[in-house]
């Protein structure tokens, strides 16, 4: 099919997408649309619980492997929305509906672009497509389960809203569970050992402290205390407060280094790491993948945002059409042309590279 063709398709595509539920855990319905887009595309491909995949026609293992990825699941509409999110509506150039921005847009578009590529021979890099799912719950049956199925990969493109701008760093993220303990009493009596007294000391801390090193790409390490929680009547002096801090981890740490620091440092009875899994990410800016968007005129920055690209050990790229503003918004869209540009520029820089 011509890039034309392509394109007509994925946006159908993503049409049919959007008015398919595919909240994470529960994508069968949208895998099943992504198995007849291949069948209607004559594309061999292989399905893993909720994971649809395939390679390119003419694979050679003796060659690197590059991997293109997006994720078919989403998360569930919030409240605000005035349109219906399961209903594919076009208005002014945008395609309205849950998940046409995140990932949607981008997984089609990652689709066309394999598919343009498929039957080519001689290609310097293997292709293997991967529509994920359980991104948004960082589950176990998404793409990290697909790294113990899929050839083993050298480089990945990982499908986001970046408005085709070059991610070429992502932060990692840690959520700690923290507890300051005290002595309980009736709010009565005097008590030197408030635990939530003590906790305005550990607050303190947490607003004041900072990681020395700073990433070129993706600046500080970022701490946020968002939760606390203590207590159950007004009359009673509870026992300890909990506290969830959220860190967003730059390229200059390891997420165990992280951990480590804090459980030295904080004025905390403990805090506990509840996963370490979700890396910071990266790619080499002279990378050929990198270079080749930048001859496009397409800027490289880091990413704040969490992605599947953290189950990744190899070098990786965050790259979609789409704005990641939109993403998890009320009348969540994705423009048409976005999707139009995407597909052109994902296969240009490409035909640089393969």
């Amino acid at each position: 099919m011509s890039q034309q063709e392509l394109t007509h398709s994925a946006i159908n595509l993503l049409k049919s997408l959007i008015e398919t539920p595919s909240l994470s855990g529960e994508e069968v319905g949208t895998a099943k649309l992504i198995e007849e887009w291949f069948n209607a595309e004559s594309i061999p491909f292989n399905r893993t619980k909720n994971n649809v995949w395939a390679v390119n026609k003419y694979f050679d293992e003796s060659k690197p492997t590059l991997l293109l990825n997006s994720h078919h699941d989403t998360v569930k509409p919030n409240q605000s929305y005035t349109k219906d999110p399961f209903k594919a509506i076009i208005e002014d150039g945008k395609l309205y509906g849950l998940g046409s921005n995140d990932a949607g847009g981008c997984l089609v578009s990652l689709l066309a672009t394999f598919a343009y590529f498929y039957k080519h021979k001689e290609l310097k890099y293997n292709l293997v497509i991967v529509a994920s799912a359980e991104e948004e719950n960082s589950g176990e049956n998404g793409i990290r389960h697909m790294l113990e199925v899929i050839p083993k990969i050298d480089v990945a493109i990982v499908g986001e809203p970046t408005q085709m701008h070059l991610a070429i760093a992502e932060k990692g993220l840690v959520v700690f569970d923290a507890k300051i303990k005290g002595t309980a009493s009736h709010a009565a009596h005097p008590n030197n050992d408030n635990a939530i007294y003590k906790s305005i000391e550990a607050l303190q801390w947490f607003q004041n402290y900072k990681f020395e090193n700073t990433s070129e790409t993706l600046g500080d390490v970022k701490l946020t205390v968002t939760q606390i929680n203590a207590g159950k009547q007004h009359n009673a002096v509870p026992s300890e407060v909990d506290l969830v801090i959220d860190v967003r981890v730059n390229d200059k740490y390891t997420n165990e280094e992280i951990a480590k620091m804090l459980q030295e440092a904080s004025p905390c009875d403990t805090i506990t790491p509840r996963s370490l899994r979700l890396n910071s990410s990266s790619i080499p800016k002279n990378h050929p993948l990198v270079q080749s968007g930048i001859s496009l005129g397409r800027e490289t920055y880091g990413s704040p945002t969490l992605s599947d690209q953290a189950a990744l050990s190899c070098p990786s790229l965050k790259l979609g059409p789409g704005n990641s503003l939109r993403s998890h918004t009320a009348d969540e869209f994705i423009y048409i042309n976005e999707i139009e540009e995407g597909i052109d520029l994902y296969i240009k820089l490409l035909e640089n590279v393969l």
